[in-house]
């Protein structure tokens, strides 16, 4: 084969990639623009057990914002929480405020030292409704706790202070 018709020929092949690679761009614009390559909606916790959302609220309102605190890390608290004998789950709003400027690591555990929940970092205004248990639990009132674990929300999640906030769980 001559020089030339081997020229000819690369020149062909980058021609024909060059084309291809625009009509491949073309495409992807047009689905991006149409949509399909939208991030996906994020998951609410609607009925599924230990989702995270990102706009989770206390639940509380506001009577009297002038008795808020200036600064500081706000902490939820509880009284008391209710399941049924042999759930694997509970339905308890645990959550990181969104006024807060730390990240919160939840354990949910009875006095006795019991771990019955873990959860993820929770960023400001991140929480769940419902957590899933590690084990089952027979009837009875317990005295249980969230303890949360606040860190700085760096890359290494320096750990600072942590609080407890203490209930009664009561098992049907």
């Amino acid at each position: 084969m001559s020089k030339e018709k081997k020229s000819n020929k690369k020149v062909v092949v980058i021609i024909t990639v060059i084309i291809v690679l625009a009509i491949g761009a073309a495409v992807m614009g047009i689905l991006t623009m149409k949509g399909f390559f939208a991030p996906e909606p994020e998951p609410r916790g609607e009925g599924v057990v230990g989702v995270i959302v990102n706009d989770w609220e206390t639940g509380l309102t506001d009577v009297d914002s002038s008795s808020k605190p200036e600064s500081g890390t706000q902490i939820p608290g509880y009284t008391s929480a209710q399941m049924n004998e042999g759930d694997t789950s509970l339905k308890i709003s645990i959550g990181n405020p969104k006024e807060n400027k730390v990240g919160f690591y939840a354990v949910l555990k009875l006095d006795d030292g019991t771990e019955l929940f873990r959860s993820q970092l929770l960023e400001p205004g991140q929480g769940m409704e419902e957590v899933p248990l590690s084990q089952t639990l027979k009837k009875g009132t317990y005295d249980a706790m969230v303890l949360y674990q606040c860190v700085l929300l760096n890359d290494d999640h320096t750990p600072l202070n942590a609080a407890e906030s203490s209930f009664k769980l009561i098992v049907n």
